[in-house]
């Protein structure tokens, strides 16, 4: 553990004012990131101007846009990363054979990201792509990730999660949540039925490595249709194991 004198406060700031932009909130005025930030508004607006100094953010005078030279930052970091390179074939052969879009995610706290993709179509409103972040209490994928936590550790996860109502389907309560999580563990897969994005169904399952730890979670994601979920599961399922069943040789 680092002693306190040896940890740059700024450079722990400025972070934070980067992780307050997301896909639902892509400008941001210095108010608006120095609350999502948990930073006073002085020392917002001092990380947001040197953001735009150094060409990470745009400012038009009222709101701060990140720019295309942030993804630096995290590219570099995935692009190190064995887990993607592993993984990228695989999920392009699963696409390729049962012509919808795959993904594998790994948790960051209350969320998912998006290490690796394969599309075939576009069902959600916004695109998804390595380093994409959902919330992981209402996805498939995180719901996996939230199974495989010690219980207490999960619920801890939850409580601290801004859990909203993204669809009418969208489940927010936790003992609910429990209990999905809880039947999640028991089945080994996870199903989500339009709580994302209403006409956008997915069905997870576990990336475990050779000695049973889960080290991410895989999923398929298809537009949702009048046809039940069994038919869903009876069709995707089978190859979503398959291809935990190969990896699990190879992950770590």
């Amino acid at each position: 553990m680092a002693e306190p004198r040896d940890i740059m406060g700024g450079l722990m700031k400025g972070l934070k004012v980067i992780e307050a932009f997301s896909a639902e909130r892509p400008r941001l005025s210095i108010t608006e990131a120095a609350t999502l930030a948990g930073l006073d508004r002085a020392t917002t607006r001092r990380c947001l101007l040197t953001l735009a100094e150094g060409g990470y953010a745009d400012y038009d005078g009222k709101f701060f846009t990140l720019t295309p030279r942030v993804l630096r930052l995290g590219v570099g970091s995935l692009a190190a990363m064995p887990l993607p390179r592993i993984v990228q074939p695989v999920l392009d052969r699963l696409s390729q054979e049962i012509g919808e879009s795959s993904s594998v995610c790994i948790l960051d706290e209350t969320e998912i990201v998006y290490v690796a993709r394969a599309a075939q179509r576009r069902v959600m409103s916004i695109a998804l792509m390595p380093g994409s972040r959902l919330p992981a209490y209402c996805t498939s994928m995180g719901r996996i990730l939230l199974a495989a936590l010690d219980p207490a550790e999960a619920r801890l996860l939850l409580q601290a999660s801004r859990r909203e109502k993204r669809t009418d389907r969208t489940i927010v309560d936790i003992e609910q949540l429990m209990t999905l999580l809880g039947e999640v563990r028991t089945q080994g897969y996870a199903i989500n039925d339009q709580e994302v994005e209403i006409g956008l169904r997915s069905i997870a399952v576990p990336l475990t490595s050779a000695r049973g730890k889960v080290v991410a979670s895989l999923n398929v994601g298809l537009a949702a249709s009048g046809e039940p979920v069994s038919a869903m599961l009876e069709r995707y399922l089978p190859a979503l194991l398959s291809v935990k069943a190969e990896l699990s040789h190879v992950l770590v």
